[in-house]
């Protein structure tokens, strides 16, 4: 990686460049928000993280929010469901992602012993033939939930692990790709059924790259989707190892699909997508999931915004700074305040329960455009009103621009 360095970006620059790939340099659609919008932020973005908490939201659902507004999440199903342009897989985490990136993630699936976790990779070796009588379950009867099988979980109680030994052996055919996700239960639950009999015929058919070019198109991707990044960046996002991410980097270097760049304040050499958007200003407002390709890597969260982000969902209540569930928000091209939030549904409450400014903002200004969010976001999710509770030191002002927004 000795080519050398083609720019020199102030610190702001690269902050507005990194937004606009993000998608958030674009103001939102006016009218209603449809298939095409929400299938050209999945390609921009490539990787929708997904999570089971839901105290406010489903983590794949938050993103098409913050960058397009309120939007039938309907929409976004039928693209990993009746459309099939989405599937389910093991990229940043459990993520979806364009059916494109099958093939290209297909090493990953054929080097699960390397890849995959201590009881995945235990139960094949210790149990291949449980496995097997698994899989022809599947081939056999069909569609399959772990539910469907009769088998008693460990004793560990509390643990989100808590798997038996029939998820276990599911999770291992996923990892590896001979399964893959019909679709999920109403309670979030994972159908499992063979990838020939959900994905695409043409995904199927589309051969196997090599290791090497498949993880070059990932961090080809992975640099379009972040606009400027260091290596830790660009191999974070599909989670790649270094010693393939910096080949990669250096060969799109050469081939003149990465621009070396110093951007000032990083302290870390860093690339620029070439056809990266440089805009002068960005006007976003939107309140992101902890889960969001924009926030999911702290540091640089860090670098770029000066914000200090950490998620404390599991961390005992009583040591807890700023909340369980704090979405940071973006107003501008700046990150402004932090709100920890709660979907209330019995109540058809979206409540505040804990309300945070940044150092040197604007209050009454942040909390007038936070409040507008809230509103926003409660609309969509369906709920009657935004209650602010009392904690953090920019809750008076919020709570007194919602009483002014949400009657």
């Amino acid at each position: 990686m000795g080519a050398p360095v083609v720019d020199r970006l102030p610190a702001g620059s690269a902050r507005r460049i990194a937004l606009a790939a993000q998608g958030f340099a674009d103001p939102r659609p006016a009218g209603a928000v449809d298939a095409r919008q929400l299938r050209r932020m999945t390609a921009r973005l490539a990787v929708l993280q997904i999570d089971s908490v839901n105290v406010l939201s489903r983590a794949h659902y938050l993103p098409a929010f913050s960058r397009l507004g309120p939007y039938p999440r309907q929409a976004l199903d039928d693209l990993a469901g009746r459309r099939r342009e989405l599937f389910e897989y093991w990229a940043h985490e459990a993520s979806l992602l364009p059916v494109r990136l099958h093939p290209h993630l297909r090493w990953r699936m054929a080097a699960a012993e390397e890849h995959a976790w201590g009881s995945m990779v235990r139960i094949q070796r210790e149990r291949p033939g449980y496995v097997r009588e698994v899989l022809e379950r599947v081939r056999e009867a069909g569609p399959l939930k772990a539910s469907d099988l009769a088998e008693p979980r460990p004793d560990r109680t509390g643990s989100m692990w808590n798997w038996h030994a029939g998820k276990v052996a599911l999770e291992w055919l996923f990892y590896t790709g001979v399964v893959t996700t019909r679709g999920r239960t109403a309670g979030f639950e994972r159908v499992y059924d063979l990838t020939e009999r959900v994905l695409p015929a043409a995904v199927l058919q589309t051969p196997t790259p090599d290791p090497t070019d498949a993880v070059r198109e990932l961090v080809r991707t992975a640099s379009r989707a972040l606009g400027v990044a260091t290596e830790r960046d660009l191999r974070d996002y599909f989670r790649l190892r270094p010693p393939a991410a910096r080949a990669a980097i250096a060969e799109l270097v050469d081939a003149g699909e990465l621009l070396p760049v110093e951007v000032v304040g990083w302290g870390a050499p860093a690339w620029l997508h070439p056809e990266a958007r440089r805009p002068r200003w960005v006007r976003a407002r939107a309140l992101l999931s902890p889960f969001d390709s924009l926030v999911w890597e702290r540091p640089r969260v860090e670098r770029i915004f000066g914000f200090r982000y950490r998620l404390e969902i599991y961390t005992p209540a009583a040591q807890r700074v700023h909340g369980y569930y704090v979405l940071p928000f973006l107003l501008g091209d700046r990150l402004v305040a932090r709100v920890d939030l709660k979907a209330d549904r019995q109540a058809g409450v979206l409540r505040v329960q804990a309300a945070f400014a940044e150092d040197g903002v604007d209050r009454a200004e942040v909390a007038a455009a936070l409040a507008e969010e809230l509103a926003l976001m409660a609309g969509w999710m369906q709920l009657d009103a935004v209650a602010v509770e009392v904690r953090g030191d920019l809750a008076a002002d919020l709570a007194a621009a919602v009483n002014w927004v949400v009657p």
